[in-house]
Protein backbone atom coordinates (compact mmCIF):
# COMPACT_ATOMS: atom_id res chain seq x y z
CA UNK A 1 0.00 0.00 0.00
CA UNK A 2 1.26 3.12 -1.39
CA UNK A 3 0.03 6.37 1.05
CA UNK A 4 1.14 10.20 1.80
CA UNK A 5 0.32 10.91 5.47
CA UNK A 6 -0.13 14.18 6.68
CA UNK A 7 0.06 16.40 10.02
CA UNK A 8 -0.36 20.12 10.70
CA UNK A 9 0.41 20.91 14.11
CA UNK A 10 2.29 18.95 17.31
CA UNK A 11 0.82 20.46 20.55
CA UNK A 12 -1.11 19.59 23.30
CA UNK A 13 -4.44 21.38 22.71
CA UNK A 14 -6.42 18.37 21.33
CA UNK A 15 -7.67 20.03 19.03
CA UNK A 16 -8.77 18.63 14.99
CA UNK A 17 -5.32 19.72 14.13
CA UNK A 18 -3.05 19.11 16.54
CA UNK A 19 -1.15 15.72 17.12
CA UNK A 20 0.37 15.84 20.84
CA UNK A 21 4.17 14.91 21.27
CA UNK A 22 3.52 11.97 22.77
CA UNK A 23 1.38 11.30 20.09
CA UNK A 24 3.81 12.09 17.80
CA UNK A 25 6.95 10.22 18.81
CA UNK A 26 4.78 7.07 19.06
CA UNK A 27 4.07 7.31 15.54
CA UNK A 28 7.13 7.87 14.55
CA UNK A 29 8.66 5.63 16.44
CA UNK A 30 6.43 2.88 14.52
CA UNK A 31 7.50 4.40 10.64
CA UNK A 32 11.03 4.39 11.02
CA UNK A 33 10.87 0.44 12.75
CA UNK A 34 10.82 -0.84 9.22
CA UNK A 35 7.52 -2.16 9.06
CA UNK A 36 6.87 0.14 6.15
CA UNK A 37 9.08 2.17 3.56
CA UNK A 38 9.78 5.84 4.23
CA UNK A 39 10.36 7.81 1.24
CA UNK A 40 10.72 11.11 -0.14
CA UNK A 41 7.07 12.26 -1.89
CA UNK A 42 8.89 12.23 -5.41
CA UNK A 43 10.13 8.58 -4.54
CA UNK A 44 6.82 7.33 -3.31
CA UNK A 45 5.22 8.67 -7.11
CA UNK A 46 7.50 6.86 -9.05
CA UNK A 47 6.95 3.02 -6.80
CA UNK A 48 4.59 0.61 -8.34
CA UNK A 49 1.41 0.50 -7.25
CA UNK A 50 1.66 -2.47 -5.00
CA UNK A 51 4.99 -1.17 -3.36
CA UNK A 52 4.41 -0.97 0.95
CA UNK A 53 5.67 3.02 0.97
CA UNK A 54 4.65 6.08 2.87
CA UNK A 55 5.50 9.66 2.25
CA UNK A 56 5.32 12.32 5.55
CA UNK A 57 3.32 15.78 4.76
CA UNK A 58 3.20 18.64 6.68
CA UNK A 59 0.69 21.88 6.19
CA UNK A 60 0.47 25.39 7.30
CA UNK A 61 4.17 25.50 8.49
CA UNK A 62 4.28 25.95 12.69
CA UNK A 63 7.06 26.76 14.51
CA UNK A 64 6.32 24.08 16.32
CA UNK A 65 7.21 21.85 13.22
CA UNK A 66 10.79 23.20 13.87
CA UNK A 67 10.58 22.09 17.91
CA UNK A 68 9.11 18.96 18.15
CA UNK A 69 8.96 17.61 14.50
CA UNK A 70 12.06 17.89 12.53
CA UNK A 71 14.43 16.79 15.26
CA UNK A 72 12.88 13.79 15.93
CA UNK A 73 12.25 13.26 12.00
CA UNK A 74 16.02 14.14 11.53
CA UNK A 75 17.26 11.57 14.17
CA UNK A 76 14.96 8.78 12.36
CA UNK A 77 16.26 9.72 9.08
CA UNK A 78 13.19 10.32 7.78
CA UNK A 79 12.38 12.34 4.83
CA UNK A 80 9.35 15.05 4.73
CA UNK A 81 7.73 17.74 3.05
CA UNK A 82 6.32 20.57 4.95
CA UNK A 83 4.10 23.01 2.97
CA UNK A 84 4.15 26.76 3.50
CA UNK A 85 1.29 29.36 3.66
CA UNK A 86 3.58 32.21 2.10
CA UNK A 87 2.34 35.60 2.89
CA UNK A 88 1.40 34.34 6.77
CA UNK A 89 5.48 33.25 7.24
CA UNK A 90 6.61 34.82 10.72
CA UNK A 91 2.87 35.73 11.26
CA UNK A 92 0.18 33.10 12.56
CA UNK A 93 -3.03 30.93 11.04
CA UNK A 94 -5.54 33.20 11.53
CA UNK A 95 -5.84 33.38 7.41
CA UNK A 96 -7.95 36.13 6.39
CA UNK A 97 -7.63 37.60 9.55
CA UNK A 98 -10.30 35.08 11.25
CA UNK A 99 -10.11 32.29 13.69
CA UNK A 100 -11.40 29.07 12.52
CA UNK A 101 -13.37 27.32 15.73
CA UNK A 102 -11.51 24.73 18.11
CA UNK A 103 -8.32 25.49 15.68
CA UNK A 104 -5.66 27.36 18.45
CA UNK A 105 -4.01 30.28 17.00
CA UNK A 106 -0.42 29.01 16.63
CA UNK A 107 2.90 31.12 15.53
CA UNK A 108 4.18 30.10 12.00
CA UNK A 109 7.73 30.02 10.79
CA UNK A 110 9.79 32.64 9.27
CA UNK A 111 11.70 32.50 6.41
CA UNK A 112 14.86 32.39 8.52
CA UNK A 113 13.36 29.30 10.00
CA UNK A 114 12.41 27.70 6.18
CA UNK A 115 15.61 28.80 5.21
CA UNK A 116 17.29 26.33 7.97
CA UNK A 117 14.87 23.40 7.84
CA UNK A 118 15.63 23.29 3.37
CA UNK A 119 19.55 23.16 4.28
CA UNK A 120 18.49 20.47 6.66
CA UNK A 121 16.80 18.35 4.07
CA UNK A 122 13.54 19.16 4.43
CA UNK A 123 11.63 19.70 1.41
CA UNK A 124 9.45 22.68 0.85
CA UNK A 125 5.94 23.03 -0.86
CA UNK A 126 3.46 25.53 -1.62
CA UNK A 127 -0.07 25.87 0.68
CA UNK A 128 -0.49 28.94 -1.87
CA UNK A 129 -0.19 32.33 -0.38
CA UNK A 130 -3.21 32.83 2.07
CA UNK A 131 -4.93 29.75 2.68
CA UNK A 132 -7.84 30.50 1.13
CA UNK A 133 -10.60 28.57 -0.82
CA UNK A 134 -9.06 28.50 -4.42
CA UNK A 135 -12.36 27.49 -6.02
CA UNK A 136 -14.00 30.28 -5.05
CA UNK A 137 -11.11 32.55 -7.26
CA UNK A 138 -11.05 33.94 -10.56
CA UNK A 139 -8.36 33.91 -13.04
CA UNK A 140 -5.98 36.91 -11.31
CA UNK A 141 -6.49 35.11 -8.02
CA UNK A 142 -6.37 32.04 -8.78
CA UNK A 143 -3.35 32.72 -10.61
CA UNK A 144 -1.40 34.84 -7.73
CA UNK A 145 -2.56 31.92 -5.42
CA UNK A 146 -1.01 29.48 -6.78
CA UNK A 147 1.94 30.87 -9.11
CA UNK A 148 2.49 33.57 -6.67
CA UNK A 149 3.30 31.52 -3.74
CA UNK A 150 5.93 29.21 -6.26
CA UNK A 151 7.77 32.54 -7.18
CA UNK A 152 8.00 33.60 -3.35
CA UNK A 153 9.02 30.40 -2.21
CA UNK A 154 11.58 30.13 -4.88
CA UNK A 155 12.64 33.93 -4.37
CA UNK A 156 13.03 33.51 -0.79
CA UNK A 157 14.74 29.68 -0.58
CA UNK A 158 16.13 29.30 -3.51
CA UNK A 159 14.50 26.91 -5.09
CA UNK A 160 11.43 26.17 -6.76
CA UNK A 161 8.23 23.78 -4.84
CA UNK A 162 7.38 20.74 -6.95
CA UNK A 163 4.30 20.40 -5.18
CA UNK A 164 1.23 21.85 -3.52
CA UNK A 165 -1.22 21.19 -1.01
CA UNK A 166 -4.55 22.50 -1.74
CA UNK A 167 -6.18 24.62 0.99
CA UNK A 168 -8.75 22.42 3.34
CA UNK A 169 -7.97 20.09 0.35
CA UNK A 170 -10.54 21.73 -1.76
CA UNK A 171 -10.04 21.34 -5.73
CA UNK A 172 -12.37 21.23 -8.64
CA UNK A 173 -10.80 21.09 -12.56
CA UNK A 174 -10.35 24.57 -13.49
CA UNK A 175 -7.91 25.12 -9.95
CA UNK A 176 -6.08 21.42 -10.81
CA UNK A 177 -5.57 22.59 -14.93
CA UNK A 178 -3.92 25.92 -13.19
CA UNK A 179 -1.81 24.21 -10.15
CA UNK A 180 -0.38 22.25 -12.83
CA UNK A 181 0.76 24.53 -14.82
CA UNK A 182 3.06 25.85 -11.18
CA UNK A 183 3.17 22.39 -9.90
CA UNK A 184 4.48 18.56 -10.57
CA UNK A 185 2.09 17.36 -8.47
CA UNK A 186 -0.45 18.38 -5.63
CA UNK A 187 -2.20 17.39 -2.61
CA UNK A 188 -6.19 16.85 -1.39
CA UNK A 189 -7.68 15.74 1.94
CA UNK A 190 -9.20 12.92 0.60
CA UNK A 191 -8.73 9.96 3.12
CA UNK A 192 -7.31 6.91 1.10
CA UNK A 193 -4.37 5.64 -0.07
CA UNK A 194 -2.79 5.89 -3.26
CA UNK A 195 -4.70 3.77 -6.19
CA UNK A 196 -3.48 2.85 -9.38
CA UNK A 197 -3.10 5.13 -12.29
CA UNK A 198 -3.47 8.62 -9.57
CA UNK A 199 -3.98 11.74 -10.95
CA UNK A 200 -1.05 13.92 -10.09
CA UNK A 201 -2.77 16.86 -8.70
CA UNK A 202 -5.22 15.01 -6.91
CA UNK A 203 -3.07 13.09 -4.78
CA UNK A 204 -5.46 11.77 -1.55
CA UNK A 205 -3.51 11.84 2.15
CA UNK A 206 -4.19 10.09 5.08
CA UNK A 207 -4.52 12.35 8.18
CA UNK A 208 -2.45 11.10 10.53
CA UNK A 209 -4.99 12.48 13.14
CA UNK A 210 -7.04 9.69 12.29
CA UNK A 211 -4.17 7.27 13.56
CA UNK A 212 -3.60 8.27 17.18
CA UNK A 213 -5.43 5.12 18.76
CA UNK A 214 -2.58 2.59 19.19
CA UNK A 215 -3.49 0.05 17.70
CA UNK A 216 -4.01 1.76 14.70
CA UNK A 217 -0.86 2.05 12.77
CA UNK A 218 0.69 -1.63 13.99
CA UNK A 219 -1.94 -2.84 11.39
CA UNK A 220 -1.19 -1.11 8.51
CA UNK A 221 -2.15 -1.75 4.72
CA UNK A 222 -3.88 -5.15 6.14
CA UNK A 223 -7.62 -6.00 5.43
CA UNK A 224 -8.51 -4.85 9.06
CA UNK A 225 -6.57 -1.08 8.25
CA UNK A 226 -8.53 -0.90 4.47
CA UNK A 227 -11.88 -1.77 6.50
CA UNK A 228 -11.45 0.67 8.87
CA UNK A 229 -10.31 3.68 6.42
CA UNK A 230 -13.62 3.21 4.53
CA UNK A 231 -15.47 3.54 7.38
CA UNK A 232 -13.56 6.43 8.08
CA UNK A 233 -13.90 7.76 4.95
CA UNK A 234 -17.89 7.30 4.66
CA UNK A 235 -18.16 8.92 8.00
CA UNK A 236 -16.16 11.71 6.50
CA UNK A 237 -18.53 12.02 3.43
CA UNK A 238 -21.79 11.92 5.40
CA UNK A 239 -20.75 14.34 8.10
CA UNK A 240 -19.96 16.91 4.99
CA UNK A 241 -22.65 16.25 3.17
CA UNK A 242 -25.14 17.19 6.67
CA UNK A 243 -23.09 20.56 6.92
CA UNK A 244 -24.34 21.15 3.21
CA UNK A 245 -27.65 20.56 4.16
CA UNK A 246 -27.36 22.23 6.95
CA UNK A 247 -26.21 25.12 4.86
CA UNK A 248 -29.10 25.17 2.44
Amino acid sequence: MRAILTWHSVDPSGSPISVSPDEFRRQIDWLASGRVRVVSMSQLLSLPDDAAAVALTFDDGFANFATEAAPLLRERGLPVTLFVVTSHVGRDNRWGGRCDAGIPVLPLLDWDDLGRLREAGVALGAHTRTHTRLTRLEGPGLDAELAGAAAELELRVGERPEGLAYPYGVVDHRVAQVAGTCYRWACTTKLRALGAAESLLRLPRLDAWYLKEPARLPDWGSPEFRAWLWCRRQGRRLRASLQRAGGR
